[in-house]
């Protein structure tokens, strides 16, 4: 659940904290007291857009920063998946902080991208606004409504259709590019032949292309190499005065003269005679290496003659020999395709119509699923919207085929909803007015819950469009929300108001060159004093909080908790 939310130089609000409690949170206040913004710093701490103008005048950042404890293995095991730590006691902070130039997100110290934020927040929390619900009339969005009520089962059906269209798209993509025109195919034959024919030719050898370079680099550089190696051969050889071999030799001739006299000359003798012996067969491999490098002029013109062969090649197919005969392997492949396009079309055809036959089957058991799971879900909603006084409504799941199969299967799935008896059903985005929207938005999260990893629902605009018998129709579905989850609701309503587990009340204090909204929850008579003003008192009198203490008692005694 939501613990805490902490914010700090956001529009009106020069710093507020505020600790939430389980069940059922309400936040009240008057109109133009910040409400929204209190609401609105969730959503940007979890990733919504932010600007410079939401940071306070005069202030060089704003800061968001909500702690959430998480208690459900699955949703632990979802963050971790997402590649963020979660501490030993299951927290998670998020921090959000909005500059000038620039926003930084951070996730237990680590920071994080949008798009991270955003999978993290569909994990965590569960915003509604009055945007959400609009949602509802999107047809598209039942789909995706029926397919999660219709549980874990599903989801391996809907996997399966997603593979089998990848599958049949493929094969119909391959198909439609043999329907080329004779000419185009003619033209596509006669380069696909020559590209084949031009590598084969070329006879290419793994690791040939390394080998010619190095050939290369040393023929080409034969006269620096053997002036240098001549140079190397009479600096260490025997035949000249200054040759190190000589003078070696030399040496070696010296200490032996005198070497009987004393024991260390001996060894010093010895030493040198291991020098000469190695100086003489460096000597012999340079001489070695000179007799070699005698080549033939055409030897080089024929490696350079190859290398530019291969480097051509590399240009027009690939970067490395591999590579080149990867290409030829496709081409080949191709090729044989042009060859036989009417063998091998016949042959996509087939395959093309077996994965056809497979999709439908497996779109056929989808629509039996969704239709089962549609009936359930209309027999549910009935009894939530009567909950919330829908008194005579009439609601169904039509599942319809559509001539089109897309990655969703088949299906076509439209909410229809009929609030007046003797009214047929009609579709959703014909009937449902706002107010109507959110309760039928509110009706939907109370049968879903259930499924949901997420513990925290925040509610905003929920009372819209309703009043009297509604609202406490309203108040008690939140509360039975509340009774599993951590729900967290702004209200103008009192009877909504009068439900609170934790009451929040939000006020905009005005100071002598500035304003700000702060979060406090109140307790007590503060409750009952809060109560009075949404009834409509403008001044708190013992009648009206005698209102508002029997408002707080009807509560009390609708709670099931």
């Amino acid at each position: 659940m939501l613990v805490s939310l902490h914010v700090k130089n956001l529009a009106l609000i020069q710093e507020t904290e505020v600790f939430f409690g389980p069940h059922l949170n309400i936040l009240t206040g008057e109109t133009g007291a910040g409400k929204s913004i209190i609401i609105g710093s969730v959503g940007l701490a979890l990733g919504s857009r932010g600007d410079r103008d939401m940071i306070r005048t005069g202030a060089d950042f704003a800061l968001i920063e909500l702690v959430f404890q998480l208690d459900k293995e699955a949703q632990i095991e979802k963050v971790k998946k997402l590649d963020i730590p979660v501490e030993e006691d299951g927290l998670v902070i998020l921090q959000r902080r909005i500059m000038p130039q620039r926003s930084i997100s951070k996730v237990n110290g680590e920071t994080v991208n949008a798009r991270l934020l955003k999978e993290l927040s569909g994990v965590l929390i569960d915003i509604h606004g009055q945007h959400d619900s609009q949602q509802l009339l999107q047809t598209k969005k039942h789909l995706e409504i029926l397919d999660d009520f219709a549980g874990e089962d599903f989801t391996g059906i809907k996997k399966e259709i997603k593979e089998k269209y990848h599958v049949y798209r493929k094969i119909q993509e391959k198909l439609a590019e043999t329907n080329l025109d004779e000419r185009g195919k003619e033209r596509e034959l006669s380069l696909a032949r020559f590209e084949v024919e031009e590598i084969d030719n070329a006879a290419l050898k793994d690791n040939e292309d390394e080998e010619l370079e190095e050939r290369y680099q040393k023929m080409s550089n034969s006269r620096k190499i053997a002036e240098a190696l001549g140079n190397v051969h009479v600096l260490t050889g025997y035949d000249q005065e200054c040759g190190a071999g000589g003078a070696a030799g030399r040496a070696l001739r010296e200490l032996n003269s005198v070497s009987a006299y004393d024991g260390a000359l001996s060894d010093m003798a010895g030493m040198l005679m291991d020098i000469d012996g190695l100086l003489n067969d460096f000597n012999r491999s340079v001489s070695d290496y000179l007799s070699d490098l005698e080549f033939d002029q055409s030897d080089f013109l024929q490696v350079e003659e190859r290398l530019n062969t291969i480097n051509r090649l590399k240009d027009k197919y690939g970067s490395t020999i591999k590579e080149i005969l990867l290409y030829k392997e496709n081409r080949q492949e191709e090729l044989e395709r042009l060859l036989d396009a009417d063998a091998y079309r016949e042959k996509l055809a087939k395959e093309l119509q077996e994965a056809r036959t497979g999709l439908e089957h497996v779109c056929a058991r989808a629509t039996k699923m969704r239709k089962s799971a549609g009936k359930k879900l209309a027999k549910l909603f009935i009894e939530a919207l009567q909950d919330l006084n829908f008194n005579q409504v009439d609601f169904a799941v039509e599942v319809e085929q559509k001539a089109s199969i897309g990655p969703d299967g088949w299906d076509e799935v439209s909410f229809m909803i009929s609030t007046n008896p003797g009214e047929p059903r009609k579709a959703l985005a014909g009937v449902a007015s706002g107010g109507e929207l959110s309760r039928i938005m509110l009706a939907l999260k109370t049968i879903t819950a259930g499924q949901e990893d997420k513990d925290t629902f925040i509610f905003d605009e929920i009372d819209t469009g309703i009043s009297g018998k509604t609202a406490w129709k309203v108040s008690r579905k939140l509360a039975v929300l509340g009774k599993n989850r951590q729900v967290i609701c702004i209200t103008h309503l009192p009877q909504i108001a009068a439900m609170a587990d934790n009451h929040f009340i939000i006020e905009k204090k005005s100071m002598e060159d500035s304003t700000s909204t702060a979060i406090t929850e109140i307790g007590g008579n503060d409750i009952l004093n809060e109560l009075a003003r949404m009834l409509g008192s403008d001044m708190i009198t013992e009648n009206s909080l005698a209102n508002a203490r029997e408002l707080k008692e009807m509560a009390a005694n609708t709670k099931q908790y």
